[in-house]
């Protein structure tokens, strides 16, 4: 039986207390089981703002989508973690990845690495923090290495929707089309075959419009990224565009064919979003 469904709006944007209350509390009204927040330069800071979400909700969990885990020392996050969790109720699921853009390390005065000393380190924070929290844990990320990781101790899988384009510094990316998705939660599924409990999986959404034009909305992306065909674009799986009844039956869909019960939305699109979580949640 797949996993009942589970809805998250990551919140992106820095605001004074006052309008980041309203959004967490708008979050909550349109029934939205998690409150996420990412780890990017330039955006919120990952535990104050859980903290300040956990104020003014009584109940959507609040989780990190994904921490950047190159910007962490293990025992430090263990201890940010113990505390936050204790501050929010215990209502903290912590997300955690490699991280994928150079700029931010280097604008960070840490260094970036290779993909294998990425990994490593991700490695060495998610055993450190084994010793020391209890708190649900999702791992984020496609690579073999990242998978095997998330089979052997997560919770929660997180797939990407999209990789880092290698020859490039600022963290662009490239989408990852439907047949490359299947691959990619074949291949875990490879790694979590004798699991006791079948973990969630989450899919981040990178875009939820109610349209009769698809094409229309799509045309936009395909000018950014040359190498996704506009027939390979519409069948993206991290893109939810159509009418209504056509976004519920892809999102029923891809619960079928991947197995992601818990889906993450971006702030722009979480009031669009919305019926659906309303139709769907807890289905």
């Amino acid at each position: 039986m797949p996993h009942p469904f589970r809805f998250g709006v990551s919140l992106l944007n820095p605001a004074p207390a006052e309008e980041w209350h309203a959004k967490c509390r708008r979050a909550e009204e349109l029934g939205y089981d998690v409150i996420h927040v990412p780890d990017h330069l330039g955006m919120v800071a990952p535990f104050p703002a859980l903290v300040a979400a956990a104020a003014v909700t009584e109940r959507p969990r609040l989780g990190t989508l994904v921490l950047n885990a190159g910007f962490w020392n293990p025992t430090l996050l263990a201890r940010e973690v113990a505390t936050t969790d204790a501050l929010t109720g215990g209502r903290l699921e912590l997300g955690l990845g490699t991280g994928y853009v150079g700029a931010e390390l280097e604008a960070a005065g840490l260094p970036f690495g290779s993909a294998r000393e990425r990994v490593d380190h991700l490695q060495r924070t998610v055993e450190e923090l084994a010793h020391t929290s209890r708190v649900p844990l999702m791992i984020g990320g496609n690579g073999d290495r990242v998978l095997r990781l998330a089979a052997e101790h997560a919770d929660i899988a997180a797939f990407g929707g999209a990789y880092a384009d290698p020859q490039s510094t600022t963290g662009r990316l490239i989408p990852v089309t439907a047949e490359q998705l299947d691959e990619r939660v074949a291949r875990y599924r490879k790694f979590a075959a004798n699991r006791e409990e079948p973990a969630e999986l989450n899919l981040l959404l990178q875009m939820v419009v109610v349209t009769e034009d698809r094409a229309a909305v799509v045309q936009p992306l395909l000018d950014r990224v040359p190498e996704v065909t506009l027939e390979q674009a519409l069948a993206l799986p991290v893109l939810l565009i159509g009418t209504l009844d056509r976004i519920v039956a892809q999102v029923l869909a891809q619960r079928e064919r991947y197995g992601f019960s818990y889906l993450t939305v971006l702030e722009p699109y979480m009031e669009a979003f919305a019926p659906v979580v309303a139709e769907l949640g807890g289905h």
